[in-house]
């Protein structure tokens, strides 16, 4: 699978609402997943530990109202996407995401996802 094929596919996957079919399907076992500096779990290992984080996070939402993934944007080995989301967490209250996204694909896996995005003044 090209770098490509697996960036349409996480793609679809995503405006599915099907997220975790996508970690299932299109992950490394031995993924990387990078958020911004400052957050809880700033890095995390393997596919295992990335679907107990997206997990956590679900249960942290109450409502989703809205959310957009931009077409992807492949450049060798990697590929880029934006998403946004209209959101209503249970502890922290409706809140507007945007974010960008970058992943590495190596032997027709993701082996690394690394997200970009300012954090909510509190």
């Amino acid at each position: 699978m090209s770098t490509q094929s697996v960036a349409e596919r996480l793609i679809q996957l995503c405006r599915e609402g099907k997220n975790m079919d996508a970690i299932e399907e299109l992950y490394s076992e031995d993924i990387v997943s990078s958020e911004i500096e400052g957050t809880p779990d700033q890095v995390t290992r393997g596919k295992e530990a990335i679907l107990k984080k997206n997990t956590e996070w679900l249960a942290s939402v109450q409502e989703f109202h809205s959310g957009e993934v931009s077409d992807p944007v492949v450049a060798g080995n990697h590929f880029s996407c934006s998403m946004s989301f209209d959101v209503t967490f249970r502890e922290l209250g409706r809140m507007q995401m945007e974010e960008i996204c970058v992943f590495k694909v190596a032997n027709d896996k993701i082996v690394a996802e690394q997200f970009f995005y300012d954090m909510p003044a509190q």
